[in-house]
């Protein structure tokens, strides 16, 4: 609210300044210089209550965040476990996407990666779109052929062979890692010793 108010005081004095300075600018070539002095010092004045407006509402909000989280925190039994559980994964979630974030922009620049345009999000979703929109086209829908599987890795030049190569490579790192820390063990499961059986 107090910026909106101050962003309307700043267009009414512009406005004002505009209509001193055409009343002066009428008169002589000294009040045209008088009019362009009060016109910037009025600007100033007005740039110096935004900001002063805008530099005291950034405390007064996150005060009153705070001060909403000093309540919620207040509250008891299992509300307040899931506060307390929430405000607890803040900052490690603002963290890893910031860290996520840095990352992707690596990534991008280092790929020379730029945003897909809007065409071809819409080349590529539109399929889909019209088969949420036909669900009987489903039936009808040619099935992928192993000839033609055949043809695209016969087809295939060495970046592409060598793009599967590491996808491949890098699924297969993942599922032993996976299976490592699921089995709490590098090799084989922990289970019940074995029973004689006679």
């Amino acid at each position: 609210m107090p910026a909106t108010a101050s962003r309307a005081v700043l267009r009414q004095s512009q406005f004002l300044t505009r209509r001193t300075a055409v009343r002066y600018s009428s008169s002589s070539g000294q009040g045209a210089s008088k009019a362009t002095e009060m016109a910037s010092s009025t600007a100033s004045k007005a740039q110096e209550g935004l900001s002063r407006v805008t530099s005291s509402a950034g405390p007064a909000i996150s005060g009153a965040a705070q001060g909403l989280g000093n309540a919620l925190k207040k509250v008891g039994g299992r509300t307040g476990k899931v506060v307390s559980f929430v405000e607890s994964l803040i900052p490690p979630t603002l963290y890893y996407s910031k860290v996520g974030l840095e990352l992707g922009k690596l990534v991008f620049r280092g790929q020379n990666m730029t945003p897909p345009s809007a065409a071809t999000f819409q080349s590529y979703f539109q399929p889909l779109i019209n088969l949420a929109r036909n669900p009987a086209a489903l039936k009808n829908a040619n099935p992928v052929s192993p000839q033609s599987i055949l043809t695209r890795i016969r087809n295939a030049n060495r970046k592409e062979i060598a793009l599967a190569g590491v996808t491949a490579a890098e699924v297969i790192g993942f599922f032993t890692v996976g299976e490592i820390i699921g089995r709490l063990n590098i090799v084989g499961y922990r289970g019940q010793p074995d029973h004689g059986h006679h």
